[in-house]
């Protein structure tokens, strides 16, 4: 109830511009989690249609984090460039046009050059997203902002979880029947989200701090005669940008290594129904909205390093539940638990990975570290279904991803520079 209040009073000394900004960056990044999460609850569905390996569906994952970087580089200079609010919309339109796409993919080959191009798009999405958010939203209470609004995730998650539950297999709700739309139908809702658009075009304000810049860009790009310039303080970002995509690999691997296969686990290992493992994806879905929403509170006490460290470390007593549960009910509350975790350091990432990066790379080089970290673990996925197909257990694949990652991620927040209530300036 106290955090609760806490939360709201935050909310309640929000602006209405400032309300809806918050309102069109949370809704973006859970759309585009979505779009993302889909795919996952369907690769079995995908491998039996195109008669292959679930491995070789989620190399679909692959593609997808691979070209994350080339979106989040584009779309983020762009946005630095031209305004947070248009590259926003152009996001999210790209993102759901070809998720509608891959509804129709006539084979693997096809849908896993589509996935590309999602990631593409949806690489953009983040960074464009959080800068808008946090050069508009007050410092304080940044921490409780950001670990709502990386949450948005986690809401895609749920959404995806639910529409596998209810639309995949169909089911019976209160009496109504409803039909089963596979998953092509599934990509088919996910394209949905092009509607947003709409609501950024009538509604959001574009960036106070990136207008207040925009003259200042004018004059300096003038003077350097058209050729850009490269400001002291630029080069000075070089290393913290490089710790920054270190520290993101970590927390890829952290969210990604306990959260991609796993549907695949319950389905294949565990052998649960669809509408179980849609109804578990729910459960951890709302554990990872509270995680990141716990944590994000703590950073603004505590400090940002603190609050990622202490999430991480607790990740690795609840493996016991996550991965060798041996009932729907238990792996749900290893689920639970462990997203509750993950999510609850990921909630820190937004706020602080905007305060570290100066006003003239703000839309670009925390996106770009972002899907920078995505990069270098996409095999992630992948690797984990292969090695899990070749010993025949999963659970050991994910215990031993869990411990490693937690303990990495841990390490690398402990070595950063707290930058908890920094300002967001216009230079």
């Amino acid at each position: 109830m106290l955090r609760a209040m806490f939360v709201a009073e935050h909310f309640r000394r929000l602006t209405s511009a400032q309300r809806h900004v918050f309102a069109a960056a949370f809704l973006g990044w859970t759309l585009d989690s979505l779009d993302f999460f889909l795919l996952i609850f369907c690769v079995k569905a995908i491998a039996a249609e195109f008669k292959t390996l679930p491995s070789a569906v989620l190399g679909a994952v692959f593609l997808t984090q691979a070209f994350r970087p080339l979106g989040a580089l584009v779309f983020g200079t762009l946005a630095d460039r031209y305004g947070r609010r248009p590259v926003l919309m152009a996001n999210i339109l790209s993102f759901s046009v070809i998720e509608l796409a891959c509804a129709f993919a006539p084979s693997l080959s096809v849908l896993l050059v589509l996935r590309a191009l999602f990631g593409f798009a949806m690489g953009g999405e983040w960074g464009v997203g959080a800068a808008l958010a946090f050069e508009s939203l007050p410092k304080e209470g940044r921490g409780v902002y950001s670990g709502i609004l990386q949450e948005g995730y986690a809401m895609g998650s749920i959404l995806a979880s639910g529409a596998f539950a209810l639309l995949f297999a169909g089911t019976h709700w209160h009496g109504i029947a409803i039909p089963a739309i596979g998953w092509r139908g599934l990509f088919m809702v996910g394209s949905a989200p092009a509607l947003l658009a709409f609501y950024v075009q009538a509604r959001v304000p574009e960036s106070p701090v990136w207008l207040a810049g925009a003259e200042h860009r004018k004059k300096a790009a003038k003077a350097a005669g058209g050729r850009g310039i490269v400001p002291a303080h630029l080069k000075e970002f070089l290393p913290t940008f490089l710790f920054l995509i270190l520290l993101m690999t970590a927390f890829m691997s952290f969210s990604h290594g306990t959260q991609d296969v796993y549907p695949t686990f319950l389905s294949v290992a565990a052998k649960l129904t669809p509408q179980t493992i849609g109804l578990i994806g729910v459960l951890y879905g709302i554990g990872s909205i509270a995680g990141g929403l716990v944590f994000g509170m703590l950073s603004e006490r505590w400090g940002r390093k603190r609050a990622i460290v202490t999430a991480a470390l607790l990740a690795i007593p609840v493996i016991p539940l996550y991965a060798y549960g041996h009932s729907a009910w238990s792996l749900g509350a290893g689920a639970v638990l462990m997203q509750f975790m993950v999510q609850g350091a990921w909630g820190v990432v937004p706020a602080y990975l905007t305060e570290l990066s100066p006003a003239p790379v703000r839309a670009t080089a925390p996106g770009l570290a972002y899907q920078l970290g995505g990069l270098i673990t996409s095999w992630n996925g992948k690797a984990q279904a292969l090695a899990a197909e070749r010993w025949g257990n999963y659970p050991l694949v994910l215990a031993v991803t869990v411990i490693v990652v937690a303990l990495m991620l841990a390490g690398l927040a402990a070595l950063g520079t707290e930058a908890k209530g920094r300002e967001m300036s216009a230079a």
